[in-house]
Parts: structure tokens; sequence; C-alpha cells
């Protein structure tokens, strides 16, 4: 099996591509991705991708035709990934993580790929009032981010035929330890608080609803789809992809990575303006149609990996929300030292152009 992995040098993208080389170890794994955030690693003993057949950086805006040839499985992570850089690059968020990634799928379409996998989010859910929200439910997108993964979703439902099976996941949020560590995730971020300052703020009340998925459990999700037969779910199909277990209010959060760093003080804005974004996620077609995939990891296992793993690397950045750690802060970076443009594009003076893709 011949797999592409666009926006490889990512959070997910390293801790996806080990659990494919672990299950697949004669496939041919390839790389595709900008490197904005290649030098963002954590704690990693080599570079994640010496484990790939071929890393090749590109632009998801322009992808070279060749690049789908002989391809079996597309599994397109690339995106402009959160809603605060999608607030602030919204117009590139619109470019690659909708018109892109449909190129991208006709691209893998006529060139034979029987497999496309575009990961999707549970925030198209945005405000969910009442009880969890299945695939059939009402969509409620409140950002860019969001709207740009709806927009996506239906346009792939559009391209659909018997020629490639394509499955759209749509992840509960992220979170849990990786190679290239974002903290810019709800419980990231309070494991690194913990850590670092030994109180976790919560702005909001506390009552927002999230669910969660550890980053291992999405490669076993990512896995599933691109192996799963079209008469699993159909040749098109938009799941919710993580575990009913993990729907959890902000502030039990919170509480559960306090308990995990003992001495952890957490205080609540109890009088926060309502946050529009909570929802909680029925999870239950997943669990129907990939029994064999199911999450493993349960929230205590991803608090101690990201404690041990901060620990590991004698953590201590107070400010921590205005480092690499944080993608915005990175692409800021990257702006300000005249590396990238308001497009997130590469500027061509004074560096090597290399690639373009957003991971």
């Amino acid at each position: 099996m011949r797999i592409l992995v666009t926006g490889n040098m990512g959070y997910v993208g390293p801790v996806l591509v080990h659990h494919l080389r672990t299950r697949f170890p004669q496939s041919e794994i390839i790389g595709f991705d900008s490197g904005f955030f290649a030098h963002c690693l954590t704690a990693a003993d080599s570079l994640p991708e010496t484990i790939l057949d071929k890393q090749i950086f590109g632009d998801v805006r322009a992808t070279p035709a060749d690049l789908m040839w002989d391809v079996d499985a597309v599994v397109h992570l690339a995106a402009v990934s959160n809603d605060p850089m999608g607030k602030q690059f919204e117009t590139a968020t619109d470019a690659i993580n909708y018109q892109a990634s449909l190129r991208m799928a006709e691209l893998a379409k006529a060139n034979g790929v029987k497999h496309f996998v575009f990961a999707s989010s549970c925030s198209v859910y945005g405000f969910a009032a009442g009880g969890p929200r299945k695939e059939t439910d009402t969509l409620d997108p409140l950002t860019a981010y969001a709207r740009s993964k709806i927009a996506t979703e239906e346009s792939l439902r559009a391209m659909q035929s018997d020629e490639m099976t394509i499955t759209c996941l749509r992840f509960a949020t992220a979170c849990g330890m990786s190679p290239r560590l974002r903290l810019d995730l709800v419980i990231n971020d309070f494991v690194a608080a913990a850590t670092a300052n030994g109180e976790i703020s919560v702005l909001s009340d506390g009552t927002p609803w999230r669910p969660l998925i550890d980053v291992a459990d999405m490669a076993r999700a990512i896995e599933w789809a691109i192996t799963r037969s079209a008469f699993n779910g159909g040749a098109f199909l938009t799941i919710n992809a993580g575990s009913d277990a993990w729907n959890y209010q902000v502030r039990d959060l919170a509480d559960a990575v306090a308990a995990a760093l003992p001495g952890t003080e957490v205080s609540v804005n109890a009088n926060a303006p309502p946050d529009k974004r909570s929802y909680k996620v029925d999870f239950g077609l997943y669990r129907s149609l990939a029994p064999e995939h199911q999450p493993q990891m349960n929230l205590t296992q991803s608090v101690a990996n990201l404690r041990n793993g901060l620990q590991a690397i004698n953590f201590a950045d107070r400010d921590f929300r205005q480092s690499s750690f944080i993608r915005l802060r990175m692409l800021e970076a990257h702006m300000n030292a005249g590396r990238l443009d308001s497009d997130l594009r590469w500027q061509r003076e004074g560096i090597a152009v290399v690639g373009q893709a957003a991971a």
C-alpha cells in the first residue's frame, strides 16, 4: 500500500506516521508539508520523518498532479488548524482548508486513489444545546475554521462515486503528547499551565462541553478509514470520531489535570459571559462501524503522558502562550521575520522557498 499524508509535519502527523509504519511496515509512506512547524520538536530523539519513505515540501494550493501517482490512500491533514488562526487568516483558511482540499480530492480521484480521508472536526456543531450531536443533526459553525470544514465535507459528498471511498472524520478536540506538541488545545494548555505555573485559570464559567480524543486514537481512526470497505458505511461517509466517554465539561478537565499534578490551583471565572462553543457529541456510529479501532486512551492516561513529556524536557515557560508551542504565534514569528506573507506563503526573498502547505 502506498499512503500519502498531507500536513504530516504538524501535531497529529508524527503520531499518525509512526502508527502507520507500525501497522503497515511494508507500505510506502510519503509526507507532503510546508515545513511551517518542522522545527517545533518536543522531546524527539530523532526527526519523526526519518521513518517515511519520502518527504516532499509543497503548497496544497498548488499540489503537483504527479504527487498522486500510484497512491492507494490519501490522508489529508493539511489545514490552518484552529479557530484563532482561522480568524486571523480567514482568506488563507478558505483557500487552504476548503478550495485546496477539494482540488486534492479531485486529483486523488483522477489518479485512481482508492481511499481519501479528510480530517474534519466536531467544531462544526458550534453551540448545541440539548443532547449529544449525531452526524445527521443540524450544524452551527461559529468560526471560519468550522465553516471551511463543512464546505469541504459538502463538496466531497457531491463528488462521491464508487471509484474512491471518501471518509470525513469529524474529530473531537485533539489532545495528548506528540513529537510536535501544541499547547493551544484545552487539555494540553491546562497541563502546561499546571506544570509551569502551578495553577489553571479557566476563562469561562467552566460549564461548556467539549469532546476530546487523544492523538494516538486519532491515528487508529485514520487507520480504519484508509482500510474500510465501501460496504462498511458507504462510498462516502461523514462520521464523528471519538468516544462518548470523552465528553467533558471544561471545569472537569481542569480538575482532572489538577489531580494529576498535586498542588495545582484551579480558578474558574464564574462571572464570565457564556462560551458559545459548547457541544456534546454522539459517537455511536463510529462505535458501530469501527469496533476494532475504538479509542484506547482515557483522560488520565493522556494527562499523564503530557505531564511526563513536559517534565522530561524540564518545561517551565510561564509565558508559553507566547511561544512556538502556540501555532498562531509561530506563524506570526515567521511573518515578523519576513519569511511568510499574509496569505501564508513563503517569501521568495531572503530564504529558499521550500514549500507552502499548511500543517
